[in-house]
């Protein structure tokens, strides 16, 4: 470490009052996240500081990742990573309520990179049914890296899904490794040996849609799906089955009398909600999932804490 470096972090601490501890090596050992923490990777412009008030964990963050990604823009995501301004409240007591409540962004990553597992992808069918796009699928090129992750035309990379890399950045050897905190307070872990499985599954069925198309800006593709068997390609090709994994509906399960949220290698990869009190900044507009024309069809099914459909 140079003395500009030390220099550099004695003053961000003291700027934010707080113990942080600089991250350099994304192996280290015997970091603790739940208090105040520093990450500054000069390799990747990490730029994060967390701080605990009274009421909840503020990190401060650039949201750029602390480890490597793939090379942006690729095809199938022609935007550029750039670093963010953002500052998250999580709050430090959660409120376990039971009631699973959908999430746009249900959780951040110790890194500042946010978790959203949904994507804004629509296949719509002539018929009326209407397709929300998995990220991680085969019909549809969305230009994921290695970390199931890409970049949003605002610069904002995210994560879709588990990232190797970022479970390397902080795995400290134990087979549940902290990843960072849900909206509501309660800590997302990813299990190593895959201990815990999620209760979700295809649902076995055929699609009736017909004459479906997905579009963007730059291309478009006919998709057909009638007489298809449901695959995992959409949203609506898969339902909760309560009691045939180990994890609830959002992907959460307590452990040693602790809830917590797991992010797993099989769907739904991220949990779709949260079962704590949080609050979620949305654009203006309809609600993700409401209604907007068409009728009620087959990739309308009802999405974990409500909302189904089109955004």
């Amino acid at each position: 470490m140079t003395h500009k470096t030390i220099l550099t972090v004695a003053l961000v601490m003291l700027f934010f009052k707080s113990n942080a501890q600089e991250v350099k090596n994304t192996n280290q050992k015997g970091i603790t996240y739940f208090g105040d923490y520093t990450i500054e990777n000069p390799d990747y412009g990490t730029k994060t500081v967390v701080t605990l008030d009274e009421e909840n964990r503020v990190m401060v963050t650039n949201a750029l990742p602390n480890h490597e990604t793939g090379e942006f823009p690729r095809k199938g995501n022609p935007n550029t990573i750039s670093a963010q301004k953002k500052t998250y409240k999580i709050p430090l007591k959660p409120v376990f309520t039971g009631h699973p409540k959908w999430a746009r962004e249900p959780g951040i990553a110790l890194n500042g990179v946010k978790f959203e597992p949904e994507t804004a992808e629509m296949v719509i069918c002539d018929s009326g049914e209407n397709f929300k796009v998995e990220a991680v699928q085969d019909l549809i090129n969305l230009g994921l890296d290695f970390n199931n992750a890409h970049v949003q035309p605002t610069g904002e990379y995210h994560y879709h899904g588990i990232s190797e890399a970022l479970v390397e950045a902080f795995d400290t050897g134990e087979d549940l490794v902290l990843l960072g905190f849900a909206k509501d307070g309660f800590p997302m872990y990813y299990s190593k040996s895959g201990a815990y499985k999620p209760s979700y599954s295809i649902i076995d069925d055929t699609y009736s849609a017909t004459d479906c198309t997905y579009s963007n800006p730059k291309q478009n593709l006919d998709v057909l799906l009638e007489g298809d068997k449901f695959d995992g390609t959409f949203v609506s090709d898969w339902e909760f089955v309560k009691g045939s994994g180990d994890l609830d509906e959002c992907n959460g399960i307590y452990v040693n009398d602790t809830y917590m949220y797991i992010v797993t290698d099989d769907y739904p990869y991220v949990g779709r909600c949260l079962m704590g009190e949080f609050t979620e900044e949305r654009p203006q507009g309809p609600r993700p999932g409401g209604r907007e024309g068409g009728r009620e069809g087959r990739g309308q099914r009802q999405r974990p804490g409500g909302g189904n459909g089109r955004p």
